[in-house]
């Protein structure tokens, strides 16, 4: 019987196997189990449509978005240039012309 590895997101040690993947009860990280645990964590970021996204790439907002602490709104239609891909819940890093550096979540964005 083969030893099960600590998780690679909380190095927890009580991870389990399940089919062809590891399981961490605690943090319910996923990964295969043939030792590709980087290439599982590399996720492509998609767009509202499923088109993959890359740094650098031009979006178009989908939807009126509220502005956090600002009465400003990003309206629908707006194009947004040279996207950079960061991690997180929102995970697109940009600027916007008249409102300034933000983050946005790539469920509001179409590939342009």
């Amino acid at each position: 019987m083969s030893e099960t590895p600590q998780c690679p997101q909380c190095s927890s040690p009580y991870a389990y196997e399940d089919r062809d993947q590891y399981v961490c009860p605690e943090c319910g990280h996923e990964w295969p189990q043939d030792g590709n645990a980087e290439e599982a964590q590399e996720s492509t970021v998609t767009d509202a449509n499923g088109n993959p996204l890359a740094d650098g790439d031009t979006v178009t907002v989908i939807k009126d978005l509220k502005v956090k602490g600002s009465s400003s709104v990003v309206k629908v239609g707006t194009k947004v240039k040279n996207i950079r891909l960061v991690d997180g819940d929102h995970d697109i890093d940009c600027k916007i012309d008249g409102i300034g550096a933000m983050k946005l979540k790539s469920q509001f964005v179409k590939k342009a």
